[in-house]
């Protein structure tokens, strides 16, 4: 087995898991152990996961009726975007206040270099999609009072900000319009508050608006090379070059779709899948720019990985591809901690 170093992870859904089933004490859960889904406490620990990008979700109203097999019009009765987001904020801050210091909210990269030396799960605060943003910020404003750091303006689906990537497979990023006037104020907000701005959901135009626009590095946290897989939310080359011009990072999703020339959602698909999209990546932009962005509760992830615990058997797919050990750690975690201090400060 490869030498064993910790990861940090661009993006996980373990929280929209958590709140979406309400028969659970959802920070209990993640702490003790959950029997489905693939990320909680410890089996982060069995995995060495150090921390990641934890995900505020608002999902479709035919998602969380479909979960919890109620109709989709007693869903969308009670369906507030911003409670859902505020909901799932809430189960963030339960897991760092239950866990007796096993798990904490970072901030800062500081923090987060904290929370590894001390063996806590460094948790960052990420909100996948701003449909449930007021145009007054004040949502934003008592989300960054709670620990957000990082931002994707778009999900699949259009918002007032611009229209997320969408589309069958094969077909191109370039499926919409770019980013509207409150898509490019708040592309400027998240630049003056040094918020990360996640590119993973944007389409090819509102890219370059955000390329045009952003003082900050172009940060993909959950994303694949277009050229490997033709799915239109993995990047072209000529988004790849973007993001090293402006000494961005990619990290590489774990999703089956994502990862495989026949967008196939294949459990059967190999680990040596994700080294594929690490190496190709790595050529492409430059060792320091490549990451893990695992989308670990939001995707089918190959069967051999199976969970956040199957980390080591990525590594130990990487040192079988010939990466060095420095090579593995820069992937592993020491990128993501490059990217985010240039982000945020020091």
């Amino acid at each position: 087995m490869s030498d064993i170093y910790p990861f940090f992870d661009g993006h996980n859904d373990a929280l929209l898991r958590l709140w979406i089933n309400p028969a659970q004490d959802p920070a209990a859960a993640f702490i003790a152990g959950t029997p489905d889904g693939h990320l909680d406490l410890p089996r982060a620990r069995q995995g060495r996961l150090a921390g990641g990008l934890f995900a505020l979700f608002v999902p479709p109203v035919s998602y969380i009726a479909h979960i919890r097999q109620q109709t989709g019009e007693a869903i969308a009765a009670q369906h507030q975007p911003a409670q859902i987001v505020r909901e799932q904020a809430a189960i963030l801050q339960a897991i760092a206040a239950q866990s007796h210091g096993q798990a904490t909210i970072c901030r800062t990269a500081g923090e987060i270099e904290q929370a590894m030396h001390s063996g806590a799960l460094a948790m960052v605060m990420h909100l996948e999609g701003g449909d449930a943003l007021d145009s007054e910020g004040e949502l934003l404003d008592e989300l960054c009072a709670q620990g957000l750091r990082s931002l994707g303006p778009f999900w699949n689906l259009p918002n007032r900000f611009g229209e997320g990537v969408n589309g069958n497979f094969p077909a191109s990023p370039d499926t919409g319009a770019g980013l509207t006037a409150e898509g490019i104020a708040l592309i400027k907000t998240c630049n003056q508050r040094r918020i990360l701005i996640d590119v993973s959901h944007m389409n090819e135009k509102a890219f370059w608006d955000t390329a045009r626009l952003s003082d900050a590095p172009l940060v993909a946290t959950h994303s694949n090379a277009h050229q490997l897989c033709p799915q239109p939310r993995n990047l072209t080359d000529r988004q790849l070059d973007a993001i090293r011009d402006s000494d961005g990072l990619v990290g590489v999703n774990f999703g089956t779709a994502f990862l495989r020339a026949d967008g196939k959602r294949d459990g059967k698909t190999a680990v040596a899948e994700i080294v594929k999209h690490l190496s190709y990546l790595a050529d492409r932009i430059g060792i320091e720019r490549v990451a893990l962005g695992s989308d670990f509760d939001g995707v089918n992830v190959p069967d051999a990985l199976h969970d956040v615990a199957g980390l080591p058997r990525l590594a130990d797919a990487l040192a079988a591809a010939g990466f060095s050990a420095a090579c593995q750690q820069k992937m592993a975690w020491r990128n993501w901690l490059r990217v985010l201090k240039q982000t945020w400060g020091e």
